[in-house]
């Protein structure tokens, strides 16, 4: 008998490599491995056929196979672009995935919208898949959210989480390339799971190969050397073309995760036999001896070689064999028969349904006093805390200690527990990106990123993965996560602690984006933006949470009450313009939201009952339709923001202001915005000369009336 001892943290598996793999499995195997070899060369056979780029999994079948073999429905995977074969193991046939790879209507997972081996699942039959990307390793943080997710859950024993049919704990596995593991977000997933003990498996597929870049010239230590780094992550290394060895191993970390409920990291070898993509040919740049190698270590005619060993008949083998290829070819011919998708389909699903439709509640409830913008945030949140025992708040700085950098979270983590209010490294992209996989197992998570400026390295995942997701899953996974960002500039905040974001934010389809402007607005959009069950942005300007910049005194309202709820998309008239000066002709109109709001009102006093200001609350979705109505009353209308004003959403909003009410104006629509300057400036001099405020609205205005 012969033993190989792998040496993991604090961790000694023994694995008996000659083990017998029950024969039933190891024919399954075998099957699904011809099945995925067969599926490649048709693929490569139909190349006009298959227009669309793909990758298959030939080389990698043994280690998707085995790992596929190992889950259950209560479990959670997330493959990528290369896991046909772990697809193929969890049981969706041939004819599903090439709807997919021909991208057809009726594709299961996206309809005609992904690539190949690009699934999103949900059922009760087999493991939950979460939409993800192609961008190589950031779905290490969405999956390892999952995991995030599934320990909240245990912890309050929620009716959420789902167990086997034996009361099995869930695993979440999330697969890569070993080329994904160079990559940051990789690291920040990392660091959160062993810092959490989650109960997460990282599997790396290691061909040696990023697309034409070898190991040898992207990296310094392989994915088991580098976990080595991330104490608390277990870790095994295993030739990943052996199907025992893969299976056995897999059963073991399988088992070892959903019992003790910690992280491990899984390196498997393997060779890289079909080209990287369809689009990248393999002969365009791999020798002639790599090749030669890589197929040395094919896992196919391995567990060929084995299963004959074993006292299976050639002849059986060949039976397979060739009943698979009958199958494939049928299920080829069918899925390129089928249905293309119709085009009036192509904006179905960017967003889900919100049950927030209109405004409920009082606004102004007799008897309370005016609270801040920042204790009407607090209010919200405690509100919904205290009702949905699923809701969660992170971030950096929010804890217990500090309670936010504005204290827009005091007191909440006393209240809650450390379990649900709690402090994160500096980890924007991990903070932002936790919250798909959150999502998808039925947490409700509010995130704060702590100024708008650090959102850049977020961005990656609200775009590859965030906005992107209801619409490429058909709906299936919806990310429900309420991102709180502090913005704008005032008193010497400086170039990284003052900018604004909102253009940057709304060129990102598939999110929404709330800017209130006072405290009733505050608490009724964040209760409509939690409950939403789509991505909401909500940007909170920190100039306004205290009021105590002059002008500002109006921020301060009567707190609503505990029902009030405003719907996203609703602007409001802060300040109506005399009937009789709109008649004759000698009003405008200010649209604007956040600190533009004091700006425009504090102008408007110069006016005599000339200037009529709207606030638009929620940047997306929109209300074009007061907007419209509001410039078309008046004829003239300018448009302010605190933005840096070229190229800016308050730009575009005039060009479309300017299509859609032209035959009603009598001046051209004007913008107002902060000057065209890389950053803010610390000195306040140089802050204020860069901002609108009341004055330059003023002298705008002037020239609008005038013209």
């Amino acid at each position: 008998m012969v033993f190989r001892f792998i040496k993991s943290h604090r961790l000694l598996l023994l694995i008996d490599c000659l083990q017998m793999v029950n024969p039933d499995i190891l024919l399954k195997a075998y099957r699904l491995m011809c099945t995925a070899k067969t599926m490649a060369d048709t693929y490569e056979n139909n190349r006009s056929v298959c227009k669309y780029v793909h990758s298959t999994s030939r080389g990698h079948e043994a280690i998707q196979l085995a790992t596929a073999f190992q889950l259950l429905p209560c479990d959670y995977i997330s493959p990528y672009y290369r896991d046909e074969s772990i697809l193929l193991g969890l049981g969706f046939s041939p004819y599903q995935l090439m709807l997919q790879l021909l991208a057809k209507a009726e594709d299961m997972f996206t309809g005609g919208r992904e690539y190949y081996a690009h699934p999103n699942y949900r059922g009760s039959d087999k493991p939950n898949i979460i939409h993800q990307s192609s961008a190589t390793g950031m779905q290490a943080i969405p999956t390892t959210g999952i995991a995030q997710g599934i320990q909240y859950l245990e912890r309050i024993n929620s009716s959420l989480l789902k167990k086997g049919n034996n009361e099995e704990l869930p695993v979440v596995v999330c697969s890569f390339g070993d080329a994904s593991i160079t990559e940051g977000e990789v690291s920040e997933a990392f660091q959160f799971a062993a810092l959490k003990k989650l109960p997460v498996i990282y599997l790396v597929q290691d061909n040696r190969w990023g697309i034409s870049v070898s190991s040898e010239e992207s990296r310094v230590m392989d994915a088991c050397e580098y976990a080595a780094g991330f104490p608390g992550i277990n870790r095994l290394c295993i030739d990943g073309s052996n199907f025992e060895e893969c299976y056995e191993s897999l059963k073991e970390v399988v088992e070892h995760v959903r019992r003790n409920r910690a992280p491990y990291l899984v390196q498997a070898k393997v060779p890289l036999l079909n080209h990287h993509t369809s689009g990248v040919r393999k002969e365009f740049y791999r020798t002639k001896e790599d090749l030669e190698k890589h197929f040395e270590e094919d896992p196919l005619p391995k567990l060929r070689k084995r299963l004959i060993e074993i006292g299976i008949a050639e002849d059986h083998l060949i039976l397979i064999e060739k009943k698979v290829a009958e199958e494939v070819s049928e299920q080829f011919d069918a899925a390129a028969k089928a249905a293309e998708p119709d085009p009036s389909s192509v904006e179905n699903f960017v967003f889900a349904p919100t049950p927030v439709i209109e405004e409920k509640g009082e606004r102004s409830p007799a008897g309370k006093e005016k609270i801040l913008m920042v204790d009407a945030a607090l209010f919200a949140i405690r509100e919904i805390m205290n009702k949905f025992p699923e809701a969660v708040l992170y971030g950096q700085d929010v804890g217990r200690r500090l309670g936010g950098v504005f204290r827009e979270t005091a007191t909440l983590a006393e209240q809650f527990g450390d379990h649900r209010v709690f402090n994160t490294a500096i980890q924007e992209a991990y903070i932002i990106g936790s919250t798909v996989g959150m999502s998808a197992v039925g947490v409700k998570p509010v995130v704060e990123v702590q100024f708008a400026d650090y959102i850049y390295p977020g961005i990656n995942q609200l775009v590859t993965e965030i906005s992107k997701s209801c619409y490429l899953s058909c709906g299936k996974f919806p990310v429900q996560t309420l991102i709180r960002v502090p913005i704008g500039a005032y008193g010497g905040g400086g170039p990284y602690h003052s900018g604004s974001v909102e253009t940057t934010l709304l060129s990102i389809k598939g999110l929404k984006i709330v800017y209130p402007s006072n405290a009733a607005d505050m608490k009724g959009l964040m209760k409509a933006a939690f409950l939403d069950p789509n991505p909401v942005v909500m940007l909170e300007h920190k100039g306004l949470y205290w009021s105590k910049v002059p002008g500002t005194e109006d921020a301060k309202n009567i707190e609503p009450s505990s029902d009030y709820i405003l719907p996203l998309g609703k602007a409001n008239i802060v300040l109506t313009a005399d009937e009789e000066k709109i008649k004759a002709g000698e009003s405008c109109c200010v649209i604007t939201y956040g600190m533009g709001v004091y700006w425009a009102k504090a102008a408007a006093k110069n006016f005599n009952g000339r200037i009529e200001v709207i606030d638009l609350r929620t940047l997306f979705p929109l209300d074009e339709e007061l907007i419209y109505s509001t410039v078309k009353k008046h004829g003239r209308c300018l448009v302010l923001t605190e933005e840096q004003q070229n190229n800016s959403f308050a730009e575009a909003l005039a060009g479309r202001i300017s299509k859609n009410c032209f035959s009603y104006l009598d001046a051209p629509v004007e913008v107002l915005g902060a000057l065209n300057l890389p950053a803010v400036p610390m000195n306040i001099n140089l802050e204020n000369a860069m901002l609108p405020n009341a004055e330059k609205v003023t002298e705008r205005l002037n020239q609008i009336l005038n013209y």
